[in-house]
């Protein structure tokens, strides 16, 4: 059985059925067809930015045939480790981003981001600090006073690991350890939301696609922005403005097997940039509230290395 077939057999569902996507697979020019492997379940982040990539080069021809593949289980690592045996096949692209990165380093998988061809960074997402619109805390000073006093009695959530580590960063920049933080898992931004609004827990990070119409609404109350800068239209200031220097930002790749000649990672990365372009992009940008922060080239290795650097220190600190 081909590695491909092994995804779909391994239970990878997408838009096309097994036989189809072999049938696809089987092209050699980069824009006959290409299979886009999102290392999650349909539904969550990765799925939508591979889901949405096909929609656009669908729409605007970008490439005859478009397919996506789930193949979801620890983290995004199983995926990652059957990507890293696709070496020189240039019709598979793999979606991935700041949770995927965590997870090679909480899973401590065999396959790194440099065992693999990053093409390009997208997008990023941010989380928010929210708390319960009758908390009393009405901004992010109060409740880290009341968090620093007494690290336990202020128990967090958050919709995912990549939350965790915001909470994690903001800790220690509040001069907490990880060891402080009373951090409550929750399954996705519903069961965080949840675990807010019936008092487990007191405050969350969460990311903002997930929190905006609860903030919106006045459900939830905002206390910071874990952002380099503003959001245009949304009035929620962010760390960086309160003195806590966390701008973790949630952001999604794609990349190519390794193994590719440089022309044809260049032709690759084209495919990526004009898809970006495209109204269809666009769209998808306002609808998942993501910012746009289209990365290459030496730029991209270095942005990676430092990704790496952080998130890999923060483990270390949750696990101290």
């Amino acid at each position: 059985m081909t590695v491909l077939g092994a995804l779909v057999a391994a239970g990878a569902i997408g838009t096309a059925t097994a036989g189809s996507i072999l049938s696809a697979s089987s092209g050699s020019d980069v824009r006959s067809s290409l299979s886009l492997v999102a290392p999650a379940a349909a539904g969550g982040g990765w799925d939508a930015v591979a889901r949405q990539m096909q929609q656009a080069q669908r729409e605007n021809s970008i490439v005859n045939n478009t397919q996506v593949l789930n193949m979801p289980g620890a983290g995004g690592t199983i995926a990652l480790n059957n990507f890293a045996t696709l070496s020189g096949q240039s019709d598979m692209l793999l979606i991935g981003g700041t949770g995927l990165m965590a997870g090679t380093i909480q899973f401590d998988s065999k396959t790194k981001f440099t065992d693999i061809t990053p093409l390009a960074v997208l997008v990023e997402e941010y989380d928010a600090i929210v708390v319960p619109a009758n908390s009393p805390y009405q901004d992010l000073a109060a409740l880290v006073a009341d968090w620093t006093a007494n690290p336990g009695a202020v128990p967090w959530t958050g919709g995912g690991s990549f939350d965790q580590l915001v909470v994690t960063d903001l800790a220690v920049k509040a001069g907490l350890t990880g060891a402080d933080v009373n951090y409550i898992s929750s399954d996705g931004g519903g069961e965080a939301l949840a675990a807010l609004l019936n008092g487990t827990a007191k405050a969350a990070a969460s990311g903002l696609p997930d929190t905006r119409d609860q903030i919106e609404a006045g459900r939830l109350r905002a206390l910071a922005l874990i952002a380099k800068e503003p959001i245009e239209g949304l009035d929620v200031p962010t760390a960086i403005e309160q003195g806590y220097d966390v701008t973790l930002s949630n952001w999604r790749s794609v990349s190519a097997p390794a193994g590719l000649e440089p022309e044809t990672v260049d032709e690759l990365v084209e495919i990526v940039l004009e898809t970006v372009a495209t109204p269809e992009w666009a769209d998808a940008m306002e609808k998942y509230a993501w910012t746009e922060n289209v990365i290459t080239g030496d730029e991209l290795t270095a942005f990676l290395a430092d990704q790496e650097t952080r998130i890999r220190a923060l483990y270390e600190e949750m696990n101290a």
